[in-house]
């Protein structure tokens, strides 16, 4: 009998080999060495507990300011708008616009630790909050989310033109004469870039019709390549350390940059001259129990020595973010306090 022919055997393919992961931000944020991220559909679990998702005397709403990048902000309106002279003060409220923190890396306006405190927020302080998103890292390395800062500034300049595509509740309660640039951590470091960019005649042209009065840096966060005294103590073991900073600054920063990068250290040897820079009043909060306590108290006292309207306030006791890890306490409402002194204690000329 003739002899068939062999079938042909295709050998199995070998396994894929399996991809490392090159970061991992408490497995909410993973980067593989092909550099795909993966993002846990779920925030820390902190930003997941039951907090307040209304509050009596706030009322909220979501909008999509940046439709290209799918950007969205969350308004707070205080129900009960102040009195005033005259029945068009009785209206208008401050408007502060809030970033989020997160290193740059995490973080939305719709965690509920953040909404949590943007609600308390409107009703402690007496004012309008905008809590804008931006674009995270390491999509997004920075400027971006400092671009998109200055895109949200410019998306609230157009809501402050009577046309029939402003935001009615804008055009009804927010006094675009009195803003307020507020940022957390990575949302503070946001604010002063910003406030570094007023400095220039373009960027202040961009905002005509909105007058940005002062800017709020709740423990803002900044680098360096040397280690601050606060920096190097601070103890491994507790959730916000050293080692994680760090992991937010290699994923945020361009590809290669150290923490000396403008971005990140507003001294670093390729910094703008903040000497030059004509800053309007400026709050800084610091956090006793802060790694990044030393950074900021630095920032603050040396624009004081430029003669740059800051005011630094500490809160002994407390750690890095203690008003989104807790917006209830009694310290985020004495922060809160703080930020409505200087809100409504900033002249109007």
């Amino acid at each position: 009998m003739p002899t068939m022919p062999a079938a042909a055997v295709t050998p199995p393919a070998p396994p894929a080999a399996a991809k490392a992961v090159v970061e991992d931000i408490y497995g909410f944020l993973r980067v593989l060495d092909d550099g795909t991220v993966l993002r846990s559909p779920e925030g820390p679990e902190f930003c997941l507990a039951t907090f307040p998702a209304a509050h009596p005397s706030v009322e909220w709403k979501e909008a999509v300011y940046d439709e290209a990048k799918n950007l969205r902000v969350r308004m707070y309106k205080p129900a009960s708008l102040p009195a005033g002279k005259g029945a068009e003060a009785a209206k208008k409220l401050p408007v502060l616009v809030h970033f989020h923190g997160g290193g740059f890396c995490l973080g939305s306006c719709t965690w509920a630790n953040v909404h949590a405190f943007c609600l308390r927020l409107a009703a402690g302080a007496g004012a309008f909050v905008l809590s804008a998103e931006y674009r995270l890292a390491p999509e997004h390395r920075l400027p971006a989310a400092f671009d998109d800062g200055a895109g949200f500034m410019r998306w609230l300049r157009d809501q402050s033109v009577a046309t029939a595509a402003a935001d009615a509740w804008l055009a009804e309660a927010a006094d675009f004469g009195r803003v307020f640039v507020t940022g957390d951590s990575a949302g503070g470091a946001i604010a002063h870039h910003l406030a570094v960019r007023a400095g220039g005649k373009h960027y202040l042209d961009e905002l005509a019709l909105v007058t940005v009065r002062g800017y709020v840096l709740l423990m803002p966060f900044f680098g360096g390549v040397r280690r601050t005294r606060s920096e190097a103590e601070c103890p491994a073991e507790v959730l916000l350390n050293l080692d994680l900073f760090d992991r937010f600054w290699r994923l945020a920063l361009p590809a290669g940059a150290t923490r000396d990068h403008p971005a990140a250290n507003p001294f670093g040897p390729h910094s703008p001259d903040l000497g030059a820079v004509d800053f309007r009043p400026v709050l800084v909060v610091a956090g006793g129990l802060d790694m990044m306590r030393d950074r900021v108290a630095d920032y603050a006292q040396r624009l004081a020595a430029m003669g740059k309207p800051v005011e630094l306030v500490e809160f002994a006791g407390e750690p890095h973010g203690f008003y989104t890890l807790d917006p209830g306490s009694e310290a985020t409402g004495e922060l809160i306090g703080v930020v409505s002194r200087f809100v409504h204690g900033v002249v109007v000329a």
